[in-house]
């Protein structure tokens, strides 16, 4: 039997590479009769890493070089992290695709300290997230926060080369490429809300080929489902982009959804954190509302500056 071949875009990091190949391997075990070619891809992300990306500018850093690819038919399907994906999704192209969720909180990393209320003052955090920077000056307004780019090697090595006394880094990625091991102490949600789809991987496709949906609904989870498109809408209404110091996450509690939300300036002086619960049969409602909350309580003004220093 000749099996039919896919290709599947990715970008080339080791995070991306092994995410992509889980999903290969889950693919090719449910279906018999395909096999996946993995194409690497280059993003505009990829190429810029002396620049923080909020300075970048500009959406989709990570995932345009790859839609495009899919738009002109040279991959059949995509893997991305659904946290660098924007809400608005090219004419064509759909994302409804997710497996299940890995954790999706960040990640305390030190060789020094245990977590980041015992680092000493003035100490030096890495991170290039300005959601993570907004809520490190709220909790500890003492530390020096440097900004810290490349791939998930590169960021331990500069820890381990003490330019940093602790990094922030999404757990979920040191879970996939199996360096949990370098976790020094999860930050708990209370604390540091994540990146809106933290944790989850999006897997995006032609709208019209009805053939490659089927194949993928196979690996699809249906609760990381809800919570996503709840976050999403939340950062839809927001108008924010995945450099913005936005946080969202929502979970699952029997027949209820809670989604906890943040919007913080540069400087960490005003945050503004809502929660809402709500119904799972209706998550984008819920998203919104949390999130026309935190613009009425100031959000719209906070952005709007954030955008303005970027420029």
């Amino acid at each position: 039997m000749t099996k039919k071949l896919l290709k599947l875009g990715t970008r080339k990091s080791l995070l991306a590479m092994t995410q992509s190949t889980w999903v290969k391997n889950q693919l090719e075990a449910l279906n018999s009769d395909i096999t996946i070619e993995l194409v690497k891809i280059i993003t505009k992300g990829d190429k810029i890493l002396d620049v923080p990306l909020v300075k970048v500018g500009g959406k989709g850093l990570f995932v345009k070089e790859i839609e495009e690819a899919l738009l002109k038919k040279e991959v059949d399907f995509a893997v991305h992290s659904l946290k660098d994906v924007p809400t608005e999704i090219p004419d064509g192209l759909e994302i409804s695709i997710f497996p299940k969720r890995e954790d999706a909180k960040d990640a305390f990393i030190s060789n020094i300290a245990p977590d980041i209320q015992s680092l000493k003052p003035n100490a030096i955090v890495g991170t290039c997230s300005l959601r993570r920077i907004v809520q490190l000056k709220a909790i500890r307004p003492d530390l020096t926060i440097k900004s810290l780019r490349g791939n998930i090697d590169t960021r331990l090595k500069k820890l381990d080369n003490n330019e940093f006394d602790a990094i922030i880094l999404a757990s979920a990625g040191l879970h996939r490429i199996g360096l949990q091991d370098r976790i020094t102490s999860y930050i708990n949600t209370d604390i540091m809300i994540p990146a809106i789809g933290q944790g989850a991987l999006a897997i995006e496709f032609r709208s019209n080929e009805a053939y490659i949906k089927e194949i993928l609904l196979k690996i699809h989870d249906k609760d990381t489902e809800i919570c996503v498109r709840a976050e999403r809408a939340l950062l839809m209404r927001l108008e924010g982009g995945c450099q913005a110091p936005i946080g969202g996450y929502a979970q699952i509690s029997g027949d209820e959804l809670k989604i906890n939300a943040i919007v913080g300036d540069e400087n960490g002086e005003k945050i503004i954190k809502r929660e809402m619960t709500g119904k799972i049969s209706i998550p984008e409602g819920l998203g919104i509302l949390v999130a026309e909350q935190i613009l009425k309580a100031g959000g719209d003004e906070i952005l709007k500056n954030v955008y303005n220093n970027a420029n």
